[in-house]
């Protein structure tokens, strides 16, 4: 297994170097620049719309594809991904989260935009679209090759990495955590690593639930998320909130740890100067890399939901869509990176963390920075990842099954047996390790993103020119 990790650890290293932080950095500049600087002059509006009611060729309400596109993003990315992150680059991480999440606002806008503008709608009234198409449209038929690359990653990313392994991984470590934390109820021994009741048990109930819906198609995934997300979302909002409230005299200093890891300070004030490229490039590439797979911003996964939209307005639902990114990371994120910075202030827990990873890590630090018997926190914090996960994997099925969709020609047999191996994914998918699983991610997550970006930087004119109409048509909302 160490050796899988070593080789893992290889490929991430090349898909997630310098150019590919680079290529969606620049992504997001470009695009807050063809967009007139959208997430900063219409923040208010963009709110505004979630909740206006959509009228045209479509499936969903404009509410219903935020709902998926979020039941996608927020995940164990929120709650194990940011632990993870910071773990790996020091606090300095969540700086690079934010970042990476403020231009990629700008980024999910046009991606999902420009889904609207090119997308699908079929006789029997069903609509794809994505990346795929805008490649294939907006940049043309010679570009198609880079349009099938991106469904082959996003099909794969679906199936092997952020849509099944990581979500019930995550799931059934918080319950392993809340009812087995100190694993006396070993069910069996697989590769030298012990498993216990509480993963095996919750990893079957998780299954079947997602068998249940998977099989039902987009119209029951998108109940399910509208239902589930709102919900989890406060009551982790709550519990964020919470924390910042009862330790508000420790958030400057948080803040102070943030940014002096982000750019090295740290290092140079302990004399390790040798070190600062290094910690730096780690906190870069660990917070860059779990912020894209928080928000999924740049990614091409959310313009897959945002396509069947009743609208005949695209950056209408750009508009709504950009607000995901706004939840899920520069909120939900910040809230539990806050509490794992405050949690491991004393004995800067991040950095030694071999005897607390994942969930495990994030469970510590609210149970340590709010105090109590810790066991109803820990409670609180398994509902909540079990309910984000089980709502991303169903998010990712439906983007899977959309990218097949694209590369079959619309072969409706082939994506059925593929959401019985999507399932099958699901079910093995807590016998592997918390880094193995989230580097895989990385990986496919990378490299979705490269020929998204591309398409979008290729087609930043046509966001500005249709920005620029819809504004000067619809000046107030």
């Amino acid at each position: 297994m160490e050796n899988i990790e070593t080789i893992l650890n290889s490929i991430d290293d090349v898909v997630w170097g310098i150019p590919t932080i680079v290529l969606i950095l620049a992504t997001g500049l470009i695009l807050t620049f063809a967009a007139r600087g959208i997430q900063f002059t219409k923040f208010g509006r963009a709110f505004k719309s979630i909740f206006k009611k959509n009228e045209g060729a479509g499936e969903l309400s404009g509410f219903a594809a935020l709902c998926t596109a979020l039941s996608a993003t927020i995940g164990t990315g929120n709650i194990v991904g940011v632990a993870t992150a910071i773990a790996a680059g020091g606090p300095g991480a969540l700086f690079w989260m934010w970042l990476a999440a403020i231009l990629g606002t700008a980024t999910k806008f046009a991606e999902c935009m420009l889904s609207i503008k090119y997308r699908e709608i079929k006789e029997d009234g069903s609509v794809l679209g994505g990346p795929f198409y805008t490649i294939e449209k907006g940049m043309g038929k010679k570009w198609k090759w880079l349009a099938v690359l991106f469904a082959i990653f996003g099909t794969l990313a679906g199936l092997l990495g952020i849509g099944t392994m990581t979500q019930i991984n995550g799931i059934t470590s918080a319950a392993n955590t809340a009812f087995d934390p100190n694993n006396t109820h070993i069910a069996f021994t697989l590769f030298g690593n012990e498993y216990t009741w509480a993963t095996v048990i919750s990893g079957i109930i998780v299954t079947i639930c997602v068998a249940l819906v998977v099989l039902g198609g987009l119209k029951r995934i998108s109940k399910v998320a509208e239902k589930i997300v709102p919900a989890m979302a406060i009551i982790y909002v709550f519990l964020g909130l919470s924390i910042i409230i009862m330790n508000a005299t420790k958030i400057p200093a948080a803040f102070t740890l943030i940014f002096k890891g982000a750019f090295g300070f740290q290092a140079i004030a302990g004399g390790a100067a040798g070190f600062v490229m290094k910690q730096v490039t780690e906190a870069m590439q660990k917070g860059i890399a779990r912020g894209i797979f928080s928000n999924e911003a740049g990614l091409g996964s959310a313009p897959i939901a945002a396509a069947p939209v009743k609208t005949e307005e695209p950056v209408e639902q750009g508009l709504v869509n950009m607000t995901g990114t706004i939840i899920d990371t520069l909120i939900i994120c910040t809230m539990t990176g806050l509490a794992i910075v405050i949690g491991g202030m004393e004995g800067g827990l991040w950095s030694n963390p071999q005897d607390l990873k994942g969930v495990a890590l994030t469970a510590y630090s609210f149970n340590k920075v709010l105090g109590g018997d810790g066991h109803s926190v820990q409670f609180l914090l398994m509902m909540c990842l079990a309910f984000f996960a089980f709502t991303t994997i169903l998010g990712w099925d439906y983007y899977s099954e959309k990218c097949l969709e694209y590369l079959s020609n619309g072969n409706m047999k082939l994506v059925k047996v593929f959401r019985w191996i999507y399932i099958i994914a699901v079910a093995i998918g807590p016998y592997f390790t918390v880094n193995a699983v989230f580097t895989i991610a990385d990986i496919f997550n990378g490299l979705m993103a490269i020929p998204n970006c591309i398409s979008l930087i290729a087609l930043c004119g046509i966001v500005n020119k249709m920005t620029k109409e819809y504004f000067n048509k619809y000046p107030k909302l």
